[in-house]
């Protein structure tokens, strides 16, 4: 057991819950689970997981809690597994800290695409943090120190605020990161115009990055929530 990944599944609904546990038991994951925001504090507290797989409909508070109690000393991936499907729930999970969101009812491949691919990318992010001072993705490859973008070996020329956006979402590879807060990153304030401001932005990247329509890219738009570095690109 000790070489699996520990993965905290704090759900109320039992039928979900088991569900859930075994599908996860069947990938080889050592999973811990809790049925309440406080049990959920307490075991995370208690076991650090790698991975948290969260309700938001939990009965002694919002499940939004524990996402904020978990982000005050962890950067562990949590994947909100949740019934409720409006682009505001998805948006405010995703601002508090969530690294990907799953509404039920859900299919299990897809449930476990989305664990596996959270969990790579915390390694990944694990052993690039600190490293050369480069990300390497694909064909593609940012040097932070001198703010360098290449791909497939050929120096993409981006502006400062295009190359800001970029280097913000490789940071956080394969997580949705919201409009705002992509836009508080990058200018640090929000007014009328900042949203039509990123999507131009974002154009402009995404031509000089030659996106053909249709081909998975390196920057994916989630339509209405805003955009992630896709971590499965080839």
């Amino acid at each position: 057991m000790a070489n699996k990944y520990k993965v905290l599944v704090v759900e109320d609904e039992r039928n979900i819950l088991d569900f859930v546990t075994a599908l996860l038991e069947a990938g080889e994951y050592q999973v811990l689970t809790a049925g309440s925001c406080s049990s959920g504090e307490m075991m995370f507290s208690s076991h650090q997981p790698d991975l948290v797989v969260l309700d938001l409909g939990l009965p002694d508070k919002d499940g939004i809690a524990l996402l904020q109690f978990i982000r005050k000393s962890s950067t562990a991936p949590v994947i909100v597994l949740s019934a409720r499907a409006g682009e505001s729930d998805k948006v405010e999970a995703l601002d508090n800290g969530a690294n990907d969101y799953v509404t039920k009812p859900f299919s299990s491949a897809e449930f476990m695409a989305r664990v596996r691919s959270a969990l790579r990318n915390a390694r990944r992010f694990s052993n690039q943090s600190g490293t050369d001072g480069k990300f390497t993705l694909a064909g593609l490859t940012i040097n932070y120190d001198s703010r360098r973008v290449f791909i497939d070996g050929s120096e993409i020329k981006l502006t400062q605020t295009e190359y800001n956006i970029v280097a913000l979402l490789s940071q956080h590879c394969g997580k949705v990161m919201t409009y705002s807060a992509i836009i508080s990153a990058i200018w640090g304030f929000s007014d009328y115009g900042s949203k039509k401001k990123l999507q131009v932005n974002m154009a402009n990247i995404r031509k000089k990055f030659g996106v053909i329509p249709g081909k998975e890219s390196y920057i994916i738009n989630e339509l209405g929530v805003g955009y992630r570095m896709n971590e499965d690109a080839e």
